[in-house]
């Protein structure tokens, strides 16, 4: 069987790894080929932070969110346990979540992450010392971080050991290269890229600006989810201070007042980021849709699986929106041969 992911960002990766090693598992002769403008160090994803949590999905429904979420963070849990994830950037981190307005405490990923816990009047008074404008509510809790630029390159080479393809090429027509290519099946995980090779005019930029600085003494999480909040997140070797979520925005140049907003709003919240070292700024376009698109089309015996509109939420829903792409695949094989599924 012949697949082509098209792709190369991390739901790309994670489908064409899902799809190579069951295909191996099974006996049957595969070869799968992941084709993208760009790989890692050159993805969208390469740029974030990689903090595991549903972000920017707009109406998706709240059910699938979660399924595909938890997948994710089970992925992570097995990789932290394993012997790599240092190379992987894995890193288990403690999140503090506050507002200034109103917080739903209630929130559906509650079950998912570890220990998650209003913060008392206590912690917030402490939180609070020296504010003008005080936190009204808050959680605490432990999750995953997993930085693109570590886990991208740790999945894509994963999935080239076990005999997958990295093709680089820039698809611009969806429907032309399916027409011309002599694929069973392909898989559309363009992206904000959709857009233009899909002609889907529901995907619109979300722009995330973000400043990158060294403070090897942070070892937290901070979200500030006001209206006008900032966040904090620790990498491996550097902190990410953010950010900004402008939609409909294609600008890709560091803006100086969304730079200001994000390194004095930082450091309203935590002071003694005044005296780390600032490395870099960074800014890319997340995939912004009303929905997630995650679906199959059909022509003739060939298939197509969409899977794209992902938000700020790539890395959190990869590997289980990765899981409901292979299923889509094998009902369809199923219900094209119900004796003698390919699969």
């Amino acid at each position: 069987m012949r697949v082509a992911v098209i792709g190369g960002g991390i739901n790309g990766i994670c489908s064409a790894i899902k799809i190579l090693e069951y295909l191996k598992s099974s006996g049957s002769p595969a070869e799968v080929t992941v084709i993208s403008e760009a790989f890692s160090p050159n993805t969208t994803g390469d740029g974030s932070a990689g903090l595991w949590g549903p972000y920017l999905l707009g109406s998706t429904p709240t059910n699938r969110v979660h399924r595909w979420s938890k997948s994710m963070h089970e992925f992570l849990e097995q990789i932290w346990l394993s012997d790599d994830a240092g190379e992987a950037g894995v890193c288990l981190i403690p999140c503090i979540r506050l507002t200034t307005t109103t917080m739903d405490n209630d929130v559906f990923w509650k079950d998912i992450v570890y220990g998650c816990q209003s913060l008392t009047p206590r912690q917030l008074d402490e939180l609070n010392k020296g504010r003008s404008k005080k936190y009204t509510s808050g959680q605490h809790f432990v999750t995953y971080t997993s930085e693109p630029m570590k886990l991208l390159p740790y999945l894509m080479e994963r999935f080239q050991r076990n005999g997958g393809n990295l093709v680089q090429r820039k698809i611009i027509n969806l429907e032309d290269f399916i027409s011309k290519s002599d694929y069973d099946a392909i898989i559309n995980c363009t992206g904000l890229g959709s857009q233009l090779c899909c002609g889907d005019g529901g995907m619109f930029p979300v722009r995330g600006q973000v400043t990158r600085v060294k403070a090897n003494w942070l070892y937290f999480v901070l979200l500030d989810e006001s209206d006008d909040g900032n966040y904090i997140i620790p990498n491996c070797e550097s902190v990410v201070l953010g950010g900004t979520h402008q939609e409909n925005d294609y600008n890709t140049k560091v803006c100086p007042n969304d730079k200001s907003f994000i390194v004095d709003g930082c450091r309203k919240i935590i002071p003694g980021l005044e005296h780390a070292q600032y490395l870099y700024d960074w800014v890319g376009l997340r995939p912004g849709r009303e929905t997630l698109r995650l679906e199959a089309e059909k022509r003739g015996k060939q298939i197509t699986i969409h899977n794209y509109g992902h938000g700020g939420s790539g890395v959190t829903l990869a590997w289980g929106c990765a899981e409901d792409v292979l299923e889509l695949l094998k009902k369809d094989l199923q219900a094209f041969n119900p004796t003698k599924s390919k699969l």
